[in-house]
Parts: C-alpha cells; sequence; structure tokens
C-alpha cells in the first residue's frame, strides 16, 4: 500500500512532540490491509545496498567540512548522497542540513561506533569514507525481515539478503504510563510499562496515513506485534520515548509501507542503557 504524502508536514522534531505518539490495539471499523512484499524499487529510497556496504573498488573521498545543523552548500549534498547510497534516508539530496538529514546522520554515527551529534566533523567524514555495515541481530534470518536493535536504536531492513533501509528509531521509554483520554465516545484510563519487548515477530496489519489510537496519532503504522507498531511520528529523540511502538522519522515512515510487506518476520533485540 501506497502512503499518502503529508505536504508542509516537518519530517523531524528532536524535542517537543507536539502530537502525544503511541501505541494502539486495532479498531473494529478498520479493516486490515496488506503492503507491497519484495524489493520493489520506490521513488525517493535509495537503491539496495549489499550486507557488505564498505568501500567500492572507487576511492570516497569525502568533503572533510565541518558542518553543523542548518548548513548549505555542497558538502550538505555530498552528504546527502552517500548517505542515501549506504542505504539510509536523509531525504532530498539538496543541499540543506534540516532535520530529515539530521535523523540519516543519527544513525550512521550509530552503526559507526560514533556518538551522535548534530556536527559532521573528522569522525563522521571518515567513516563515511570506509563505512561499517549494521551488525547482523539475526544470523539466521530470513533473507528479508527487518531488525530492531533497541541498543543503538536503529532498525534495519533486510531485503533478499541485502541492507536495504537503515533508520534512526525512538522506542518504548520503559517509564510506567497511565493516560487519561476520550476512546469510544468515553473518558477512559489506559495504563502500561512503555516497554518495546524483544522477540521475534511477524508484520501483520496496517494502516495508511494518520491513525488514532488511544494514546495518540500514529501515521503509516505497521504492526507487528499485538499493539505495537512502525509509525511514523513528529518527534523522534535520541532517547527511547515511546508508549512501546518504535517511533521513526516521517520520511522513512513515507516509503516502508512500500518496502515492508505483511508476514514479514520482525527481530527485537537490545536493550538501551541511559547515560
Amino acid at each position: 500500500m501506497g502512503a499518502r504524502r503529508l505536504p508542509g508536514v516537518a519530517a523531524l522534531l528532536t524535542a517537543g512532540a507536539v502530537v502525544l505518539t503511541g501505541c494502539g490495539a486495532r479498531t473494529d471499523t478498520l479493516a486490515a490491509t496488506t503492503g507491497i512484499a519484495g524489493a520493489a524499487s520506490t521513488p525517493g529510497t535509495p537503491a539496495a545496498a549489499g550486507a557488505k556496504a564498505g568501500p567500492a573498488a572507487t576511492t570516497v573521498t569525502a568533503p572533510r567540512k565541518t558542518l553543523k545543523l542548518g548548513a548549505k552548500g555542497t558538502s550538505v549534498t555530498w552528504l546527502q548522497r552517500r548517505l542515501a547510497a549506504l542505504g539510509y534516508l536523509p531525504g532530498k539530496a539538496d543541499g540543506r542540513y534540516g532535520g530529515t538529514t539530521l535523523a540519516a546522520v543519527w544513525a550512521f554515527q550509530k552503526v559507526n561506533g560514533i556518538t551522535p551529534t548534530s556536527t559532521i566533523a573528522r569522525r563522521t567524514w571518515e567513516a563515511l569514507e570506509q563505512p561499517k555495515t549494521p551488525k547482523v541481530l539475526v544470523g539466521n534470518g530470513k533473507p528479508t525481515r527487518a531488525e530492531v536493535n533497541l541498543t543503538k536504536q536503529i532498525m534495519v531492513l533486510y531485503v533478499g539478503g541485502q541492507v536495504r533501509l537503515i533508520t534512526h528509531i525512538s522506542s518504548g521509554s520503559g517509564v510506567p504510563y497511565c493516560e487519561t483520554t476520550t476512546w469510544q465516545g468515553k473518558e477512559q484510563r489506559f495504563c502500561g510499562s512503555a516497554r518495546t519487548p524483544t522477540g521475534d515477530f511477524r508484520t501483520t496489519w496496517r494502516a495508511s496515513g494518520w491513525h488514532k489510537s488511544y494514546l495518540g496519532q500514529l501515521y503509516n503504522p505497521i504492526f507487528f506485534n499485538g499493539g505495537i507498531a512502525f509509525h511514523g511520528a513528529l518527534s523522534v529523540p535520541l532517547s527511547p520515548a515511546s508508549h512501546g511502538c518504535v517511533r521513526m522519522p516521517m520520511n522513512v515512515a513515507e516509503v516502508l509501507p512500500g518496502l515492508l510487506g505483511k508476514g514479514v518476520p520482525v527481530h527485537v533485540r537490545g536493550a538501551f542503557r541511559r547515560a
């Protein structure tokens, strides 16, 4: 199923969520739908990257110009194109270092053992020249699968045995919650542990566009463990912050439904340790 465009919606807010984003159970009125299984190319997504995404035969030379959030120019364009070639989704290669590119930078830095930061300096440029590949969490997993690394707060999608997409995420905060909200016509109180459980699951039903749950709004949710889903959010901070779902940047949630079909294995591993 294709995703609906949201003109004018910010791709990522790193702090101060505008919308309370959480997880929820399926409603009776929502029919289950399936996505497109397989590795069909989607406009605006990077070409499939091999499992060995290290340097090719051609030497890659980075600009090595220190960049800060808000920077513009050819060095930013180079950064965006390089990230896209490696399987990250930095948005359009427009030479503008904004929130969408920042989320891809964070994902890349985490994969390469660099403390996430908005500043692109020597260590990040060096890693872009000789990048590491994400750690495989399930060595005997199916060729097409999603792996969620809670320790690093990233999700890696494999299609046909190759890395297709790598993204920054924000999983369950682990902080117990109780929320009072109007649901199904009456005021109700919902409590939970705000955990993203580890284990082996499969994608099930999904919704297109904004889906209202009893804990907030989820964009293009793809559920894989009861009421827990991958979904786009307006706030995807570096630390786990959700009620249990796996938040991801809005531009990633735009294309994921076209890449991740129904019944695809989802493996969740690790545990986030706060500093």
